[in-house]
C-alpha cells in the first residue's frame, strides 16, 4: 500500500513540475513581450559608446602599466 502511494506521489510531483515548467515557460515569454526594446539606432550609439569607452580604459590602464614597468626596472638597475 505504501507503494502505490509513493508512486502515485512521484506521478503527482512529475506532473506538478511540467505544469511549472511550462507556466514559467509562457511567464518568460509574457515578460520579453512587455519589455521595452531599444530602438537599433540607439543600440548601435550605446554599443559604439561602450566601444569607445573600453578602449579608453584599455589604452590608459597599458600605458600605466609601461609606466610602472620602465619605473621598476630603472629601480632594478640601480
Amino acid at each position: 500500500m505504501a507503494r502505490e502511494t509513493s508512486a502515485a506521489q512521484r506521478v503527482a510531483t512529475a506532473s506538478a513540475r511540467r505544469a511549472f515548467s511550462f507556466k514559467m515557460l509562457g511567464d518568460v515569454v509574457a515578460e520579453l513581450r512587455r519589455v521595452t526594446w531599444p530602438s537599433r539606432e540607439e543600440t548601435m550609439r550605446l554599443t559604439l559608446m561602450v566601444l569607445m569607452v573600453s578602449t579608453a580604459i584599455g589604452v590608459f590602464l597599458g600605458l600605466v602599466d609601461v609606466g610602472f614597468a620602465r619605473f621598476f626596472n630603472i629601480l632594478q638597475e640601480n
